[in-house]
């Protein structure tokens, strides 16, 4: 688990990459690479308010995987206002 002050979802990696998508820290934030097809997809989960799970790391990599989760909570945190 990683806390960041900042995500940036990045829609530019290529398919040809060999990647399902990548993440890495950037700062103080999460920078996540990911293809058009997957933006489209984030895009209208965000907009439904439904959670989405993003795989990251190489296509042929087997098991060994990082996830992205997005989750919609029902309490909303008082920490870091203001």
């Amino acid at each position: 688990v990683t806390g960041a002050s900042f995500v940036v979802f990045n829609g530019a990696l290529k398919t040809s990459s060999g990647f399902l998508a990548k993440s890495s820290i950037v700062e103080d934030g999460l920078m996540v690479q990911i293809t058009r097809e997957t933006m489209e997809s984030l895009r209208l989960a965000l907009r439904d308010k439904k959670d989405f799970k993003i795989t990251c790391g190489q296509m042929d990599a087997g098991d060994v995987k990082e996830y992205v989760d997005i989750c919609w909570v029902e309490t909303e945190e008082k920490t870091n206002k203001g």
